[in-house]
């Protein structure tokens, strides 16, 4: 495996408490979060952006459906359909802050049927990663590979830092 960059490992410092906080009140591993976070951002280069240019703070690409009440940013976005990239107009949830994205996650994976599975898989980077493309979390066929190494490079910087 490569060693993390000097990126994914500013991403993960950043962002550290907040996914520690989110970690003991719902038990979902920081790493694991901060690895998806990272991943659905580019570790930070590619955030999902309002209207006018202000931070969405949707680390985790979580898209605004019928019952999301919040505020909103409409971006363009690869989808595959049929394993076909295709770009769409999607919209996503926005937020005022990292950490209500963090615990809008950890809510969503806890409490949605869907990802139950996923959710009993925290024992296994790739079990986890899998449940989650199982349970359409994304449309990309490569998903669970793409955020396998996310949360392995979370947990090498972590270990790097401990």
């Amino acid at each position: 495996a490569r060693a993390p960059t000097d990126n994914q490992t500013r991403f993960v410092q950043q962002h550290s408490s907040v996914a520690a906080d989110v970690e003991r009140a719902t038990g979902i591993p920081a790493s694991f979060m901060l690895g998806q976070a990272g991943h659905e951002t580019g570790w930070g280069k590619h955030e999902i952006r309002q209207k006018g240019g202000a931070p969405s703070h949707n680390l985790f690409g979580i898209k605004a459906g019928a019952s999301w009440t919040g505020k909103v940013a409409e971006v363009t976005t690869t989808e595959y359909v049929d394993g076909v990239a295709q770009k769409r107009v999607a919209r996503f949830r926005a937020y005022d802050s990292p950490a209500e994205s963090f615990k809008d996650y950890a809510r969503l994976i806890s409490q949605s049927p869907r990802y139950a599975k996923a959710r009993e898989q925290t024992g296994s980077v790739y079990a986890y990663a899998s449940g989650l493309q199982k349970a359409g979390y994304a449309t990309d066929p490569q998903y669970a590979a793409k955020l396998s190494r996310a949360i392995n490079a979370t947990l090498a910087i972590q270990r790097s830092q401990a």
